[in-house]
């Protein structure tokens, strides 16, 4: 059984492209590229999965992210974060001393705008252009190839990209300059903490108070108080069940620079604060690989 979704491509020429990083994400991103007829090498820390990707879906697999850059038109990447971006970006092995002038490295990691707009100018020494590309929609959205994508850096780059990148994407949308697609991410990350412990702290009271909460949820997701979260994760946290999508441990490090660039910025983030303190207490609780929606597991 494959471990993406069947879906309908928009015809574009084939690219030769590559994929760094066959995570969660990664994964099935890299597949939906394959099935829309891209050239396909990817290249994974650990080349077991890389193996087993090239298996479902053909392609090439390579040793370093340098030799599965070569050649390759457009390079995606999704990695862990700032750190891991640098490593198979920089230096002898990696992925922008293996490009040739004119090619796009497109970043899908969650990272820093930071690492964004040091990136983009090593690039740019190499003749190379850099897109910062972090996406919304957890591994649901990869394996069904419906991301919402947020790009920071320069317009032609990005138009070159977008025909590629709408194999895995619901949207791909140009933000700005380099980094306005990490600030995008930290916007997005904001709101969603502040939805969970809404959301959370809902279900908790309803449950104290006696109520039949799937009902209730029937009933106010019809109202004001709709949104993604409680349609897609409220049902689940009255079942106590929090062994799929985007991990503890990862908001986390999402927040963690949310609070950095606010830092920078002068931005007021009492609740994202508090939250990810929070999210703080589940990962002491033993929760690090729950998803996000474990918040409630702190009011029970």
């Amino acid at each position: 059984m494959s471990n993406i979704a069947e879906r309908t491509y928009e015809s574009t020429p084939a690219r030769k492209v590559a994929f760094i990083g066959l995570g969660v994400m990664g994964y099935p991103m890299a597949g939906h590229l394959a099935r829309a007829g891209h050239a396909v090498t990817v290249y994974n820390r650990s080349s077991a999965k890389a193996v087993a990707w090239v298996a479902e879906f053909g392609g090439a697999h390579k040793p370093t992210p340098r030799e599965a850059a070569q050649g390759a038109d457009i390079v995606f990447a999704c990695v862990g974060n700032d750190d891991d971006l640098r490593a198979i970006t920089l230096g002898a092995d990696g992925a922008f001393a293996g490009m040739t002038a004119g090619a796009i490295f497109v970043d899908h990691t969650t990272a820093s705008a930071d690492v964004a707009r040091e990136l983009y100018q090593a690039a740019k020494v190499l003749g190379l252009s850099f897109v910062d590309a972090p996406v919304s929609g957890g591994q649901a959205g990869a394996v069904n190839g419906l991301l919402t994508v947020m790009c920071g850096g320069d317009a032609a780059a990005f138009e070159a990209v977008k025909p590629v990148a709408m194999a895995f994407s619901r949207a791909f949308t140009l933000m700005g300059d380099t980094g306005a697609g990490q600030l995008t991410k930290m916007v997005n990350q904001i709101c969603i903490a502040g939805l969970v412990q809404g959301l959370s702290e809902a279900i908790a009271f309803g449950q104290k108070a006696g109520l039949d909460m799937n009902q209730v949820l029937d009933v106010i997701g019809k109202g004001a108080a709709q949104s993604w979260q409680l349609d897609n994760r409220g049902k689940t946290m009255v079942a106590d069940k929090f062994d799929f999508g985007f991990a503890v441990d990862w908001m986390r490090k999402d927040l963690g620079l949310v609070l950095d660039e606010a830092k920078r910025n002068g931005a007021r983030l009492p609740v994202t604060a508090l939250v990810d303190q929070f999210y703080a207490d589940v990962q002491a609780m033993g929760g690090n690989r729950f998803d996000t929606s474990s918040l409630i597991k702190r009011l029970k």
